[in-house]
């Protein structure tokens, strides 16, 4: 866009009072904040969020999981953001959810994905007890099952998404998947095995201690998200 386009478009903003106009500045109204709010998803007080356990499968000691607070109108594209920013992994893998046969993701001639860009999280899941799939990295193939926990209403001043609980580090990407993962525990765990320090050096660690498969910390999580 020129200067005089996005000039053109601040003025016509603020006509419809989504903007306040203090010479160079620009700020949003309340009208504008609520306009914002409607398209990113974000939950108004009283809004319904949804508390969401999503449980990474296949991996049991420690189990994996994160219990997050989140809008039920945000887009499954956006969910996917926080996904990731709450397990530490970096998205840039494929990836769909699955529920009651359909399969969400970017949309994609040979995969047939009903578009998440277009799809709130409360047109596929909403009610206390409902499930969906979340799998990340079709060769790896990490599944997740996103479990509705409860349905809550917005409060005043609070911010989400909020982690509230959780358990385990997410494994390494591109570890190979769940036998993988397994696999590169054990050669962690034998200093004498012949892929010890080759594993070490892909982590970035200096000593296999430095590994914690159970960590986790909800404070680290929150400042992700």
């Amino acid at each position: 866009m020129s200067d005089r386009d996005l000039r053109y478009a601040v003025r016509a903003l603020h006509e419809l009072g989504a903007v306040r106009l203090d010479g160079d500045a620009v700020t949003l109204t309340a009208q504008g904040m609520h306009g914002m709010r409607r398209l990113t998803g974000d939950a108004a007080p009283g809004d319904a969020v949804l508390q969401l356990k999503i449980s990474l499968l296949g991996i049991s000691d420690p189990p994996v999981w994160r219990r997050l607070l989140v809008p039920a109108g945000i887009r499954l594209d956006r969910l996917h953001d926080l996904i990731q920013a709450a397990v530490g992994w970096h998205g840039y893998h494929v990836r769909a959810f699955s529920a009651g046969g359909v399969d969400y993701g970017l949309p994609d001639p040979e995969l047939g994905f009903r578009d998440e860009r277009e799809t709130p999280l409360r047109s596929v899941i909403a009610k206390q007890g409902d499930r969906m799939r979340y799998t990340y990295d079709f060769g790896d193939h990490w599944e997740h099952e996103i479990l509705v926990e409860k349905v809550l209403s917005a409060e005043p001043g609070a911010h989400y998404p909020i982690c509230v609980g959780g358990s385990g580090a997410h494994p390494p990407e591109d570890c190979g998947g769940t036998w993988g993962y397994a696999s590169l525990r054990e050669t962690l765990a034998d200093p004498h095995h012949d892929d010890h320090d080759e594993m070490l050096d892909w982590l970035g660690l200096d000593r296999a201690d430095q590994f914690d498969a159970a960590a986790f910390d909800v404070d680290e999580t929150n400042a992700a998200l």
